[in-house]
């Protein structure tokens, strides 16, 4: 795959990144892609390793190694370092829906499992998977293509996030008739609020809704179904319905002065500066961050996009706390390849705040003991607690630090309840069904908080369980 000695001739080399300092002046997405003599260069460091574990998706260790939609990387690899690019998008849309979203946001399993990596640098497989999808754009490649044909089969998907998007595209490719509802006044779910502007452009999600709207799939905002007798009737309309409604319900830190103001939910703060920025009523001179100490709970990519938010929002500072010990700087012996590597990751947010501040923002072993507030209940600080190795608190280990703005990103604790508790439907976590034989159930919503490339593997599962249910047979 490839050229044979690709991996030998040259190194890796990365796609230029705006310096930090430059880039927290506005929400741009910061990298710049190689130019085309370098990108094939890049793609040819993909070998004919003989056993191409990038594409595996296995569970190993409790951890997914290798992409969850067994993308076809050894083969676009190949026709991206030969000059052909009309097949190698068509390799790619064979299995990935959204290149264009993954290949921004996708932590890259394929990466960490890339048999190169494991005595050198992995191939750069995300970022030629980038290369090949907007190139396909540039071209003409990626325009709209209805079906031929429809069949009279009308089906209902409630979302529009990364899950109900892959199920939507691939029925109707099909040529079932599709509606998708969404309950935001805009498209894309997690896609379009829970992912800053700077790392998933939100004209790049627009771009690829017009594409699905031009093959024919209607989409419907502002419907929250479930919410009101009218819209749970509207159901009753459709051979089949998919509930690919997320995991949306946040979990909360239940400690003593959570009642009051200055405290809010990650995804609730996030949606809210991308809605403002995408309205042009964003001031980031006159915002509930400028010159406030911030306090984030919560380690993950969620918490590591408020970092990179408030920093653009002009925070005085910032602290992120980590429940879980500081991860190693390389593998461990009992993480081998081709494992998802524990190891510690500094992500763009945190990366800024070194630049900004000198120092990590990150407070490993720690958790909240309690939200300080004044006469007035104002928030004014946050009682800290050191953890040991099996989670319990340290004795005479707490601090308090200083916090105006506290945000949660703790991650979350499954579906909102009341469109199952109106519909009475149950979940199978075995396969996509529900109690009621029409509806099934898909994304975050079955499987818990995860990551989009696992979303899309979703909707294009579901797809098909609905697509031979409704035909008797499938071809998706």
């Amino acid at each position: 795959m490839g050229k044979p000695t690709g991996f030998l001739e040259y190194e890796r080399k990365n796609s230029t990144i705006i310096e930090p300092l430059d880039r927290i002046n506005n929400f741009n997405e910061f990298h710049h892609t190689l130019p085309k003599e370098e990108r094939l260069k890049q793609a040819s460091r993909c070998m004919d390793c003989g056993v191409p574990f990038c594409q595996s998706g296995m569970t190993l260790g409790g951890m997914t190694s290798g992409c969850p939609l067994n993308n076809l990387i050894p083969e676009w690899n190949d026709m991206l370092y030969k000059g052909n690019l009309k097949e190698a998008y068509l390799r790619l849309i064979m299995t990935n829906n959204f290149p264009e979203f993954t290949a921004r946001v996708c932590p890259a399993l394929c990466e960490a499992a890339c048999t190169l990596g494991l005595n050198n640098d992995s191939v750069s497989s995300k970022e030629n998977a980038l290369s090949i999808i907007e190139s396909a754009y540039e071209n003409g490649l990626a325009k709209a293509t209805p079906p031929k044909n429809r069949t009279d089969k009308k089906i209902a998907i409630i979302g529009s996030g990364p899950s109900g998007l892959a199920a939507a595209d691939q029925l109707n490719k099909r040529g079932h008739n599709i509606t998708v509802f969404e309950r935001s006044n805009r498209l894309g779910g997690l896609l379009m609020n829970g992912i800053p502007n700077m790392k998933l452009d939100k004209n790049i999600v627009n771009r690829k809704l017009k594409v699905m709207e031009a093959e024919g799939i209607t989409f419907v905002t502002s419907v929250n179904v479930g919410k009101s007798k009218k819209s749970i009737n509207t159901l009753s309309d459709y051979d089949a319905v998919i509930l690919a409604c997320g995991a949306t319900k946040p979990r909360d830190i239940n400690v003593l002065g959570r009642e009051g103001e200055s405290i809010y939910f990650a995804v609730d703060f996030l949606t809210d500066v991308t809605d403002k920025l995408i309205s042009g009523n964003l001031d980031t001179k006159n915002n509930i961050i400028k010159d406030k100490n911030v306090i984030i709970i919560g380690g993950g990519d969620t918490g590591n996009d408020c970092v990179g938010t408030s920093i653009r929002l002009g925070a005085k500072s910032i602290v992120q706390l980590e429940m879980m010990p500081r991860p190693p700087e390389k593998r461990c012996g009992d993480n081998p390849w081709p494992e998802w590597p524990k190891v510690l990751k500094t992500d763009y947010g945190q990366e800024e705040a070194i630049a900004v501040w000198g120092s990590d923002p990150r407070v490993f072993n720690t958790t909240v003991k309690e939200f300080l507030r004044n006469d007035q209940s104002v928030l004014t600080g946050v009682k800290t607690v050191r953890l040991d190795s099996n989670m319990k608190p340290l004795e005479d280990s707490e601090i308090v630090l200083d916090a105006n703005v506290v945000l949660i990103a703790a991650g979350f604790l499954g579906p909102e309840e009341y469109l199952l508790r109106t519909l009475d439907i149950k979940i199978s976590k075995d396969d996509y069904s529900t109690n009621i034989s029409n509806i099934y159930a898909t994304g975050d919503m079955r499987i818990g908080q995860s990551i989009v490339v696992k979303a899309i593997d979703e909707g294009r599962k579901v797809a098909t369980i609905v697509d031979k249910n409704l035909m008797g047979y499938t071809n998706l």
